[in-house]
Formats: C-alpha cells, sequence, structure tokens
C-alpha cells in the first residue's frame, strides 16, 4: 500500500446530499484531496453505509428529499462514532438548527453555498473561537419570523404541514416563505 493510498483510507467522507450535481463537485474535488469518499442522497442510505464502513467524516445537506431533515443523519453519524466530524451544509440557514445540528454531534455548520475549502477548514476547527464579533445589530421582524419558522421546522422534523399547522399559517404560505428565503 502506498503512502496515498493510505491516506485514502484514513480519511473516510460520507456525503449525504440529494443534489446529484453538487454531490458529484463535491466528491471529486474531496477525492483530489486524498478522501475516500461515498456519496448517498438520503438518511437511509446512511444508515446501510454504516452497517458495512466507519467514515471519519461527513458533510451533510440539512434539507434532504422531500421533507427530511439532515439533522436525523448527524445524529445516526453521531451515535456510529462520536469522534467523526460533521459538517452540515444548508441553504436553510437558522440559528435552531445550527443549534440543533450541534448537540446532535455535528462540528461545524455552514450556509451554502461552501465549497470543499470552507469544508475542509470546518474539519479542522475542533475548537470555538473567542474573538469572532459580536453584532450591534438588532433582530428585525423578518430575521425573528424566519428563526421562529426553522425553530418550528426542526422541532417537527422539517414536516412542512405539521410546522404550517403549528405556526397557525397556510402550508402554501409557508412554503412560499421557505422559497424566497432559500440561500442557494
Amino acid at each position: 500500500m502506498t503512502a496515498d493510498s493510505h491516506a485514502a483510507f484514513a480519511r473516510r467522507l460520507l456525503i449525504v446530499e440529494d443534489d446529484a450535481a453538487f454531490a458529484r463537485t463535491l466528491c471529486r474535488s474531496f477525492e483530489r484531496r486524498g478522501y475516500a469518499v461515498h456519496v448517498t442522497p438520503n438518511v437511509e442510505g446512511v444508515v446501510d453505509h454504516l452497517k458495512e464502513h466507519s467514515p471519519t467524516h461527513a458533510v451533510v445537506d440539512l434539507k434532504l428529499q422531500g421533507e427530511a431533515s439532515g439533522l436525523s443523519a448527524v445524529q445516526a453519524l453521531h451515535a456510529h462514532d462520536a469522534q467523526m466530524l460533521i459538517v452540515v451544509l444548508t441553504g436553510f440557514a437558522s440559528i435552531a438548527t445550527a443549534v440543533e445540528a450541534i448537540k446532535l454531534g455535528a462540528c461545524h455548520y455552514l450556509a451554502k453555498p461552501s465549497n470543499t475549502d470552507d469544508i475542509e477548514a470546518a474539519f479542522g476547527r475542533e475548537t470555538g473561537n473567542t474573538e469572532v464579533g459580536l453584532t450591534n445589530r438588532s433582530s428585525s421582524i423578518k430575521t425573528l419570523e424566519w428563526e421562529r419558522i426553522h425553530e418550528t421546522l426542526a422541532e417537527t422534523g422539517f414536516n412542512i404541514s405539521e410546522t404550517a399547522r403549528r405556526l397557525g399559517m397556510h402550508r402554501r404560505t409557508l412554503a412560499r416563505k421557505l422559497g424566497k428565503q432559500q440561500v442557494s
């Protein structure tokens, strides 16, 4: 076994992403950096993969196929190996989901668009940074609404219908608000 192939086995990455084009791009980029990479589009694929493999790193999209939550994948990965470095990527960034991701075992949480450099840097950040600046900016009504929506989404396991019911709004209204705020 060469030093390069040993390095690939030393860094085993599982990408949990339902956007096939983005997953392919991440896969190629991480393979060039010496990772052995496996891609799955959903939580079921994570569970199946963990039966035979033990990744050292994982990149998990927060919003997966349908209305599934990547938080379930984070929980399964962390339960499999508490030392695994897990980074959550999302186009639906919120404080509530960031907190939940970290509580469930993610080491970092990145808003999309993020690239391989961002993700690899996040894997390397094992401790918090006390030098992060605090802002004096107060939250707007829209920001507070957005945070409440995502807090409720996390509570319901990203079930849009149940979230809308709990927030007292029509499902289509909630879907429209989520569509407008999506970061891609």
